[in-house]
């Protein structure tokens, strides 16, 4: 069955919850029933051997379960006797029999549905008479992994959330990130360990901080695989949203991953993988969501564990988080000694120049350059996302640059490398084809400056072009007579002393000297200024825009006129017209 037929007969069920259910309460019941088909028909293969073997091994005093594991061929298993088709034989215990055959389940499938609050709904549906039906809708689709592979079962994951977030009002995007967007960071996440990955038998790990329903840890793994079948990628991750985290569970146990190692909670203010390390990393944390709610924890680990913890360069202002998720990977990295890591992060613009020099925003951006971090900032088009249209970038971080990364850092403008789907889905209104994928993959790959017809595409900085230091212009207090007033105490004594209402401060790049700055810059302007040097700050911002940034001279004056005339014409034509 194709993936929009699918979806389309999932959402079918909507027809019989209408009236009973609110629109936005839809998801409740078709997101558990769906995963529970799939695990269905998972099962449904090895199903007899297991009931089999839970007898032998029970009536041998044995634990059953590592033998079940085995049988089942899955990280998971099912003991009841039934299945969803054996369940519409008895209409009038179908309430009570559904429940049993949850509870038949291995431990971390019943954790599923207990955070999709599945009872519950079991309840409902029975006290509406839909349970029935809608459980016969169910056992009538084959959802089986030869039938819906795993790439199509998650995008149809994603598109029954984004229906479901749009009739409830509620972010779709946070749930997830545009397949071709994920693609595209996968790409760029491997290229510089090709030759590592083909090795037979290679093992890595990857982790996702803010896994939604998994599809960063699922695309990754697909595209290990089609390099390297004999290759393993360990996935971790860690999911805030009860039902997205379902979902990514279910999706990994599919998948044979080792769902202890899918976290549920919040990131930020419980670390489900507290002092572990990854060889990769994905992440598109919400963007421009403030922290408020978790401020207390955030700030106590700051100020208690500095750089031991995770968020000692600084921290954000409360409005917007995005840079906390970037500190929290940077925390999870490998150390170069032992491999290093490398990882991809979707950010909106905000943390490339928010915050003057001093502030948190600035304090991260100086430790992630000082600490030659950033190998890449690539700027996507606008309206790439569900539920937003703004400019989003996607960081490219690494503590094991090849040679000639080290100390530089490359800028790509991809915002023109888009096509317009047929199609808008919430704000998104552009797509990255294969070839744009490609396209990008190359650049970055090629690590070259590069202009086409005349605009800039790719352009490399050292890390200290981003560095500035602000400096503090001072001027003399003058009396009435307009002599310098001198200081009478202390340090000061002697010295002029400064005029707060004639202070003025300077960004001055770090490649140039104040002094000399000063000199060139301020002086003939004002003869009698100096720095006050115990206020000088140092800053970094990525003014990304402003390096890509292509003059264009204005139209001739003539063809302006000509322009204007031929209108002022018309309206006096127009007029004639109408006096006639």
């Amino acid at each position: 069955m194709s993936e929009p037929n699918l979806s389309s007969f999932i959402w079918s069920v909507a027809d019989l919850l209408r009236g009973d259910y609110k629109q936005s309460e839809y998801g409740k019941v078709i997101l558990p029933f769906t995963v529970l088909r799939r695990l269905d028909c998972v099962l449904e293969a090895t199903k007899p051997a297991v009931l089999a073997e839970k007898v032998a091994r029970e009536k041998a005093k044995l634990n059953p379960e590592p033998f079940l594991l085995k049988k089942s061929g899955q990280h998971f298993f099912n003991t009841s006797p039934l299945d969803l088709k054996k369940l519409m034989g008895d209409q009038h215990n179908i309430g009570e029999n559904l429940r049993a055959y949850v509870q038949g389940f291995s431990a971390s499938v019943r954790d599923i549905f207990e955070r999709f609050e599945f009872h519950a709904q079991i309840d409902r549906l029975s006290k509406a008479g839909l349970l029935y039906l809608v459980t016969e809708k169910f056992a009538n689709i084959d959802l089986h992994p030869n039938v819906v592979d795993n790439a199509k079962m998650g995008s149809v994951f994603e598109e029954l959330i984004r229906k479901f977030a749009e009739l409830s009002n509620e972010t779709a995007g946070e749930h997830f990130t545009p397949r071709e967007v994920i693609r595209l960071m996968v790409n760029l996440l491997f290229i510089e360990d090709d030759d590592a990955l083909v090795k037979p038998g290679i093992v890595r790990h990857l982790y996702d901080p803010t896994a939604g329903t998994g599809g960063m840890l699922s695309v990754a793994g697909e595209h290990l695989a089609a390099m390297n079948p004999k290759a393993r990628l360990v996935m971790y991750g860690q999911e805030l949203n009860p039902e997205s985290y379902a979902i990514c569970k279910a999706d990994m146990l599919i998948k044979g991953q080792d769902v202890a190692n899918i976290i549920f909670g919040n990131t930020l203010s419980a670390d489900g993988h507290h002092g572990k390390h990854f060889d990769y990393m994905l992440s598109n944390p919400p963007f421009g969501v403030e922290w408020k709610k978790i401020e207390k924890e955030v700030r106590k680990e700051a100020e208690q564990q500095g750089f031991n913890g995770r968020f000692g360069p600084g921290l954000p202002r409360v409005s917007d988080g995005s840079l906390l998720f970037l500190l929290h990977l940077v925390s999870k990295m490998r150390p170069e000694k032992d491999g290093g890591s490398r990882f991809g992060i979707v950010l909106n613009g905000s943390p490339l120049f928010t915050g003057g020099a001093g502030s948190g925003e600035s304090e991260i951006r100086r430790y992630m350059l000082e600490n030659d971090l950033v190998e890449a900032i690539i700027g996507l088009p606008t309206d790439m996302f569900y539920n937003t249209g703004i400019s989003t970038y996607v960081w490219i971080v690494s503590n094991r640059k090849p040679a000639q990364r080290k100390g530089k850092v490359q800028l790509i403008d991809a915002s023109s490398f888009f096509q317009k789907m047929r199609k808008s889905l919430g704000s998104k209104r552009k797509e990255l084809s294969p070839e744009h994928i490609e396209d990008i993959t190359r650049i970055f790959g090629a690590f070259k400056k590069l202009t086409r017809a005349g605009v800039p595409i790719s352009r490399i900085f050292k890390n200290e072009d981003f560095g500035y230091r602000t400096i503090t212009v001072e001027r003399p207090e003058r009396d009435d007579k307009g002599r310098q007033v001198l200081g009478t105490k202390g340090k000061g004594k002697g010295k002029p002393v400064a005029d707060a209402n004639l202070r003025d401060t300077e960004n001055v790049p770090l490649s140039e000297d104040v002094e000399t700055y000063l000199q060139r810059e301020v002086v003939p302007h004002a003869p009698d200024a100096w720095i006050d040097h115990e206020k000088t700050k140092v800053g970094y911002e990525i003014p990304f825009n402003r390096h890509f940034y292509v003059f264009k001279p204005p139209r001739p004056l003539a063809e302006i006129d000509a322009e204007l005339k031929g209108v002022t014409d018309r309206i006096v034509t127009m007029i004639g017209g109408l006096s006639k």
